[in-house]
């Protein structure tokens, strides 16, 4: 058998699972952000993906393949190849006909469904695929977290009310712990917003881990009562800050060269938390300004939530050249309500009572500030909202927020209409009225439930998998290859233990006990049987669990009975 393990990890792994991925041979990389699967590897998938397969099955969901070749024209009539942009790869084929590679299939689905559904008889339906997805990343790293070529389950509901798509929506939320559970991993479940998807409401099962690119922030107090990832987290607004300063006019100062908010801090010997930022956007013609403390972030979602779901990119310098009368920089809110579409000034901005801020001329900012005085927080075109990131130190309904990183692998979305009315996905009600199918949308990372698995079980010799999902679940290790008996009895374990059906490799290299010992234990099979000519002796075999320290002698003509013991009750702590 293929398994190529080796001592050191490449110098471009960040994290665990990316440095023993390739360590214990289960994937090799090609290019920037996408792997070959070895055979150990591709053991792990194809069990991941037949608990996936069961329990989608089960839920009553049904198997199909979309094509991942698809044509650009469906994403414009959604808008979402704008909402993707430059993430989504494009290409054009020998006809002059622009096409993509999907980086997930809601437009595909819904044109089929579209096509075949016509009454409310056919509902509640649900399609589901398990395939490969692209996404021209700009920085893929962490090995399969962040690649552009990975595998999905993607699964889509369609129904003629509500209470249906409601009924569904929890259907895939349980179906999703079940599948988690079994695959050995211990995750939480957070609120999240629905992004790229669109729609409303939506929740994130997330693996607590310190190399996750996610944040999960929760209420100390919780016990889980409230729990959201980064981009959905709510914070109480800030308190009206109280300064006699607020009297003290504006005063203009020069800042020659001097645009980030860094180096105006060291400039004029201020703090972040003194400076409002003025971010500006556009959506077409349209120009739309953000207003965020110095030392907070703005919240993409958030900020798209506020203003109704309505994608927005920065703006180019010429615009805000155009705007601001200023280079970037030195743009800043006094006088720019009336210029603008719309101003969104974050909670914490409304709350200070004085600050720094540009000053619409280049190389100028402004200090004094007072936001209601020289700049409305009301008006037609001004809403003040939480726009932000949470940071340490915030509260949610008077109770201190907490944060941890984790990995996201799987979410689900209640998607409302957005899609089956923009495709013309409709269908007759029992009043033979022309109604667009509601929709949800589930999707699980399946290589990052194997990356996940090992960032969460390992030690310093290597993966200690969950049995669920390890490339197989007991090793025989045959120290001594040039003794018959230990041959004869390793070869009928092996044999004893693949005829109950159990998933067994039989390591009979011509290698030192050492080197066998090691790969066994970078692999991560979780039950490791050796058979040595000194335990032979005395008629034993040793069992070992890979997660326990120490392996116990048991007699060889019980080994069989034994490891189906052990292998079945490690199945039944994930499954109870």
């Amino acid at each position: 058998m293929l398994i190529p393990t080796v001592k050191e990890a490449p110098a471009d792994a960040e994290i665990t699972s990316h440095k023993l991925m390739i360590r214990a041979g289960l994937m090799r990389k090609l290019a920037s952000g996408t792997y070959t699967y070895l055979p150990l590897g591709w053991r792990c998938l194809l069990k991941v993906i037949s608990i996936i397969r069961e329990e989608m099955n089960r839920a009553g969901a049904q198997e199909i393949l979309m094509p991942s070749v698809q044509p650009i024209e469906l994403w414009q009539q959604t808008g979402r190849d704008v909402d993707y942009g430059p993430t989504m790869a494009h290409f054009e084929d020998r006809h002059g006909r622009q096409n993509v590679l999907a980086p997930t299939a809601e437009e595909v689905v819904t044109s089929v469904a579209a096509g075949e559904i016509k009454s409310y008889k056919q509902l509640p339906i649900n399609l589901y695929q398990i395939s490969f997805k692209f996404r021209d990343e700009f920085r893929p790293r962490f090995g399969v977290l962040r690649s552009r070529e990975f595998i999905m389950k993607d699964a889509y509901s369609f129904h003629a009310d509500e209470k249906c798509l409601d009924k569904e929506y929890w259907n895939m939320y349980e179906t999703y712990k079940r599948i988690f559970r079994r695959c050995g991993l211990e995750y939480v479940i957070v609120e999240a917003e629905s992004g790229e998807m669109g729609g409303s409401g939506s929740h994130q099962f997330t693996v607590p881990c310190e190399s996750g690119e996610d944040i999960i922030v929760y209420t100390e107090n919780s016990g889980g009562s409230y729990a959201a990832n980064i981009e959905k987290a709510a914070v109480d607004a800030l308190p009206k800050q109280k300064t006699e300063d607020r009297r003290q006019k504006t005063e203009e100062v020069h800042t020659p060269n001097v645009g980030s908010i860094e180096a105006v801090c060291d400039f004029l010997k201020t703090r972040p938390a003194e400076m409002i930022k003025t971010l500006i956007f556009q959506e077409g013609a349209k120009v739309v300004v953000a207003l965020v403390r110095g030392d907070h972030e703005l919240n993409p979602e958030k900020f798209t939530q506020v203003l109704g779901g309505k994608h927005n990119e920065l703006a180019t310098p010429e615009v805000i050249e155009r705007v601001t009368g200023a280079k970037v920089g030195f743009a800043g809110p006094i006088g720019l309500a009336g210029k603008v579409d719309k101003m969104i000034i974050d909670y914490g901005v409304a709350a200070m009572a004085i600050g720094v801020t540009g000053a619409n001329k280049t190389d100028y900012h402004v200090k004094n500030v007072v936001p209601g005085r020289d700049f409305p927080l009301e008006g037609d075109n001004i809403i003040v909202a939480d726009i932000r990131n949470a940071v340490e130190g915030d509260t949610y309904k008077g109770v201190k927020l907490q944060f941890k990183h984790g990995i996201e692998v799987g979410q689900v979305f209640n998607l409302g209409t957005k899609y089956s009315a923009k495709l013309g996905c409709n269908f007759l009600d029992q009043n033979g009225q022309e109604q667009p199918c509601l929709m949800g949308t589930y999707g699980i990372g399946v290589n990052r439930i194997i990356a996940s698995a090992i960032e969460t079980g390992y030690d310093e010799n290597g993966i200690i998998f969950p049995i669920s999902v390890s490339p197989f679940e007991v090793i025989i290790v045959s120290v001594n290859q040039d003794d018959a008996e230990v041959v004869k009895t390793a070869e009928g374990i092996y044999k004893g233990l693949k005829d109950k059906g159990v998933d067994v490799l039989l390591d009979d290299r011509d290698e030192r006990a050492g080197v066998k010992f090691k790969d066994a234990d970078l692999i991560g099979i979780p039950v490791r049987v050796t058979v040595g000519k000194k335990a032979l002796v005395q008629g034993n075999i040793e069992i070992k669990l890979r997660n326990e320290p120490k392996a116990q002698a048991i007699p060889a003509g019980n080994a069989v009975e034994k490891v189906i013991e052990m292998v079945n009750g490690l199945k039944a702590k994930l499954n109870a």
